[in-house]
């Protein structure tokens, strides 16, 4: 049994990772990035010079910029100098108005801001801000985490410098966790310090709603959900948890002002871990006790499992994220660990390899693709149907086959990556 000190860490943990955002966290990440450089500088800068890693020039380069009806890097870090406030997080952009974003237009236009790829890093997740005016100077960094500053200098001068801590050093408790011990924290804690994870409800849902109500992106939502006979699925218990999925990701891919609740750095992630648990919750009239705990199983296994994967990698976040959401599932179906372990190993035996193109509106057809295989996958774990050893990269130990696919995803996709991010650049 988990001691009252190992819960309040792994609560600490998911506060950290589950957190509101606004728009998508890689540029938002640069955005926060740059407010931070131009609050050290202390003045609007002259020049804004931008290094970053291949993986976040990957995921910003089509997503929309909340707001602002644009898409791209230049208008997030032109609205992150202007009126971006690095208290706000991932919600740094949160002041935009059309004022600031005409404001931002001029900026660009100006061509102050240049762009390039941060060369001779192994960090996935990093981006470099340099801000100057006249004489002043300002640097701020970013690595490891869409909100960890690694380094702030003030004309030549270091405020802090943690360069050198590696990102796997940030939190201890992570290390400590397998799928035995997630689902112990998720069935057994007290409600009642499980219960802010509804928070991931409301603003996720509340998202979802907005994205029916208007054409976000490829409108996938609202097209899983229309009548007739070019919805040859129906409206079923199945097509409402694709549908408020990427309905949500409609929107926030396409630049709506919605805050969504993100899991390890990506609201995307966050959406698939939440929609899915919440909707079948719903459906079948589940108590607030069996949502919660859904819930807390669904983010949590998502936090485990990114631990080894990394923030950023070749592989889709949705992966990861649908599997969480197939554990809460499968405990709502009626599942113990066993179908949860089973639920898991389905997925990732069928949706292991799924890409990461950047993030961009067609991201809600992936979400789609991984939300409805956790369906599957925890039908077929309620009816004592598993992938075997004897498969691929499926192991008897379901913690060994989520450290199979984190390795694939982390280390064996790394040329994917390259090729991917190659293809993208260098489209006509």
């Amino acid at each position: 049994m988990l001691t009252h000190q190992e819960r309040a860490n792994i609560i600490a943990l998911i506060n950290r990772e589950v957190i509101p955002a606004i728009g998508c966290t890689e540029p938002i990440a640069v955005a926060l990035c740059t407010a931070r450089a131009t609050e050290l500088l202390g003045e609007r800068p002259e020049r804004i010079e931008v290094l970053l890693s291949a993986n976040i020039l990957k995921n910003a380069m089509g997503v929309g910029i909340p707001g602002t009806g644009m898409i791209g890097l230049p208008i997030a870090i032109a609205l992150g100098t202007l009126i971006g406030k690095s208290a706000y997080q991932l919600e740094v952009l949160r002041d935009v108005c059309p004022e600031a974003v005409e404001e931002a237009r001029a900026y660009i236009d100006q061509k102050r801001i240049t762009i390039g790829l941060k060369e001779g890093i192994s960090e996935k997740l990093y981006a470099e801000v340099r801000t100057s005016k006249g004489e002043s100077s300002a640097v701020a960094i970013i690595a490891g985490g869409h909100t960890n500053f690694v380094y702030l200098e003030r004309n030549g001068v270091a405020e802090l410098d943690n360069r050198t801590v590696s990102s796997n050093e940030e939190v201890q408790e992570e290390e400590s966790l397998n799928l035995a011990r997630v689902w112990e924290f998720a069935m057994e804690s007290p409600l009642d310090e499980l219960r802010f994870i509804l928070e991931t409800k409301r603003l996720n849902k509340a998202a979802a709603e907005l994205s029916f109500r208007n054409n976000f992106g490829h409108v996938v939502g609202r097209t899983m959900l229309q009548e007739g006979p070019l919805n040859p699925m129906g409206n079923t218990i199945f097509t409402r948890v694709m549908a408020y999925t990427s309905a949500a990701c409609d929107a926030r891919m396409a630049g709506a002002i919605v805050p969504v609740m993100s899991n390890s750095g990506s609201g995307n992630q966050g959406i698939a871990a939440t929609l899915p648990v919440v909707v079948y919750a719903e459906e079948i009239g589940a108590s607030e006790e069996q949502m919660i705990r859904a819930l807390a199983l669904s983010h949590l296994t998502v936090i485990y499992i990114k631990q080894s994967l990394g923030r950023l990698s070749a592989l889709c976040g949705c992966v990861v994220a649908a599997t969480g959401s197939s554990c809460g599932i499968t405990y709502l179906m009626g599942g113990g660990y066993v179908q949860t372990a089973s639920a898991v190993k389905n997925m990732i035996a069928n949706l292991t390899g799924m890409i990461c193109d950047g993030a961009k509106p067609s991201c809600a057809l992936k979400l789609t693709s991984g939300v409805s295989m956790a369906v599957v996958s925890a039908m077929m774990a309620m009816n004592d149907r598993c992938v075997t050893a004897v498969e691929g990269i499926i192991d008897d130990d379901v913690d060994q086959t989520i450290r199979n696919l984190t390795a694939i995803g982390r280390d064996g996709m790394n040329e994917t990556d390259r090729v991917v991010l190659d293809i993208m650049t260098n489209k006509c």
